[in-house]
Formats: structure tokens, C-alpha cells, sequence
């Protein structure tokens, strides 16, 4: 029996999740929000831990506070941090503030403090807070652990929609984008193209690895195509 216990021990992999709620991931042109779509993603790999008999936990956060849920292996750690994700999604849709800077840096540091050696560590955001001091602590992270990102972003985000005048909104204020000059729908997807490349270039020195999620794509199919192409 002594022996069951430690092999089990050795064997397991806590799994630590990292969320953004921000204002930033309040957006979305197509079938959903990149807040909904991050959602949707860490409750796939909850659940996916759960039935694997491993410990679950992670941090949710937005641009002014966060949530800790420390690992445990039950199904009620599990839907306290399920939970704990709806709440902030929700939040979302009740309050418009002034997006704030530093809160990637701050669930890391949360992210890093409650995982220990061994561990598979799922960082989920659209990487707009993303910066040096970022790249550190997902560095210390990826050391002794499994360390994965993933990238939700919108196709707008990706391409201007087709040539023409489009109302747009932040949700207080409103304004108007030209999309008829080719040059510039180029030079917008030239910027988006260069921000992943180098996000992708900077994790792949740190060996890890970025996955992609869109919000007008089913997440389960885009979680599922990455993970036939790992070894």
C-alpha cells in the first residue's frame, strides 16, 4: 500500500490555470467574446484534469484584482474555480472601466507562487499586457514545469472587415473605421501578423509553446488540432 502511494505521487501532474478576464478580452466581432472564448478553453482543461484524478487550480484575473484558487484534487476546487470564472465573466458585461496596465505581470507572480515542480501550467490571454517582466516569470515557470499559452483573438483583430465605413464602439463612446484604402488593411494585418510572430519567437526561446484560439472557431476542435500535432 506504501508503495501505490508514492508511485501515484511521482506520477502526478497539478494542473495551474491562468485566466484573463481584462477589459481587453471584452471584445469580439464574431460568435463570441475573447473573454468567453478563454473561458470556454480553461474549463476544458478543468475538466480534463478532473477526470485524470489531477489537482486543479489557477488564478482569474482582470485589470484590477484576481482570484487564487490553490490546487486541490476534487471536483469542488474545480467548480469554486469554474465559479470564480463566471463571476468575472459576468463582471465583464456589468462594468465598463479604464483599462489598466501590469495585471499579466501581477497572475503570474500568483501563478508562480502556487506551483510547485512537475506541474502542467496553461497561461490563457490575449497577451495585450504582455511585456519583459512577463516573459521572465513565464520563464522561471517553464523551468520545472509544463508550460503552455494560449492566444485567444478575434478575426477583426486579425483582418479589417471588406472595404467600406463600420460603426464601432468601446461601449461608451462610438466612432467610425474606413476600410476602403488597401494599404492600410495590408499595414493592419502586417501589424497583427508581426505582434504574434514575435510573441511566438519569444516563447519558443523559453520552449513554450503558443496555441492559437479564434472566436469564430469551435474551441474544443482548435484545443484538439494543436494537441495531434504535439509529439
Amino acid at each position: 500500500r506504501p508503495f501505490t502511494k508514492v508511485f501515484r505521487e511521482e506520477r502526478e501532474r497539478p494542473v495551474i490555470i491562468g485566466v484573463d478576464q481584462s477589459h481587453n478580452m471584452y471584445f469580439g466581432s464574431q460568435v463570441a467574446f475573447k473573454s468567453v472564448v478563454a473561458a470556454e478553453a480553461a474549463a476544458i482543461i478543468c475538466w480534463t484534469t478532473v477526470d485524470n484524478g489531477d489537482r486543479v487550480g489557477g488564478v482569474v484575473f482582470t485589470d484590477n484584482k484576481q482570484e487564487l484558487i490553490k490546487p486541490r484534487r476534487s471536483k469542488r476546487s474545480a467548480l469554486r474555480f469554474l465559479n470564480a470564472l463566471a463571476d468575472y465573466n459576468q463582471q465583464l458585461v456589468e462594468s465598463h472601466t479604464t483599462n489598466k496596465s501590469g495585471y499579466l505581470l501581477q497572475a503570474l507572480e500568483q501563478m508562480y507562487r502556487i506551483t510547485k515542480p512537475g506541474s502542467n501550467v496553461y497561461l490563457i490571454s490575449d497577451f495585450t499586457d504582455y511585456d519583459e517582466a512577463c516573459g521572465r516569470y513565464i520563464q522561471q515557470l517553464a523551468l520545472h514545469n509544463s508550460m503552455t499559452c494560449v492566444l485567444a483573438y478575434d478575426a477583426l483583430e486579425e483582418n479589417l472587415p471588406r472595404p467600406g465605413v463600420y460603426s464601432i464602439t468601446d461601449g461608451n463612446t462610438r466612432s467610425a473605421i474606413d476600410t476602403h484604402t488597401r494599404s492600410v488593411r495590408e499595414l493592419y494585418h502586417q501589424n497583427f501578423d508581426n505582434r504574434i510572430r514575435t510573441l511566438q519567437d519569444t516563447l519558443l526561446r523559453l520552449k513554450v509553446p503558443l496555441i492559437t484560439v479564434r472566436t469564430d472557431q469551435v474551441v474544443m476542435e482548435q484545443l484538439e488540432t494543436w494537441k495531434q500535432k504535439t509529439p
